[in-house]
């Protein structure tokens, strides 16, 4: 077991040793979310201004920092993406609108992020499988809140559903964040918007 960190210059260790994983989390977000379709140890911790032994406090090897950037931009973006729909009026198309917005926003505003979760270019088995595993949450996300909203339980046409819109959202922000599709933000919004509308259940 490793030693807990002493307080020094008044700073409590372990808060130290949350602020430098916060930091190697930022670097590996902008190493991959810009540049880099894989990190290093030593890319990561310069990036950082983190010494390498540093790196091990808080990660086993660079596949594991990985996994904690991927964690970190797909919690924030689900959060953001449930604070909106719970803030949106209680019709239909707005909470629709509100979810597919936050998240056309979320990518656009800051690209290292649609890189991370979108770009055909960045990819490796550590991404895929997150990029897999995202998919499957944010489905299971898409029907319970269907299920809520339109009062359906246990429907196996809905997880079909929920899996082609999330699978089909996720292509069309691919293309449009690498330049295929040329469409402005509020358009993207608005078609993906009617989009899952059209296959919302009916009521």
């Amino acid at each position: 077991m490793s030693p807990t960190p002493r307080t020094y210059g008044g700073v409590d260790g372990s808060a130290r040793v949350a602020e430098r994983r916060r930091v190697l989390i930022e670097a590996g977000l902008d190493l991959l979310g810009t540049t880099e379709p894989e990190l290093s140890v030593r890319g990561v911790c310069r990036t950082a201004g983190v010494a390498s032994r540093y790196f091990y406090e808080s990660f086993a090897d660079k596949n594991a920092l990985m996994d904690a950037v991927y964690d970190r931009v797909v919690g924030e973006l689900t959060t953001a993406t449930l604070a909106a729909v719970a803030a949106s009026p209680m019709t239909e198309e707005e909470r629709v609108h509100a979810a597919v917005a936050t998240v056309v926003r979320m990518v656009a505003d800051d690209p290292r992020r649609g890189r991370l979760l979108f770009s055909a270019t960045l990819s490796n088995d550590v991404l895929a499988a997150k990029r897999a595993d995202s998919t499957r949450m944010f489905a299971g996300l898409l029907a319970a809140q269907a299920s809520e909203f339109y009062g359906t339980t246990g429907d196996r046409s809905l997880d079909l559903t929920t899996q082609y819109v999330v699978g089909g959202f996720a292509q069309v922000l691919t293309a449009w964040l690498g330049g295929e599709l040329d469409l402005d933000e509020d358009a993207v919004v608005a078609q993906c918007s009617d989009l899952l509308l059209a296959a919302a259940p009916e009521r």
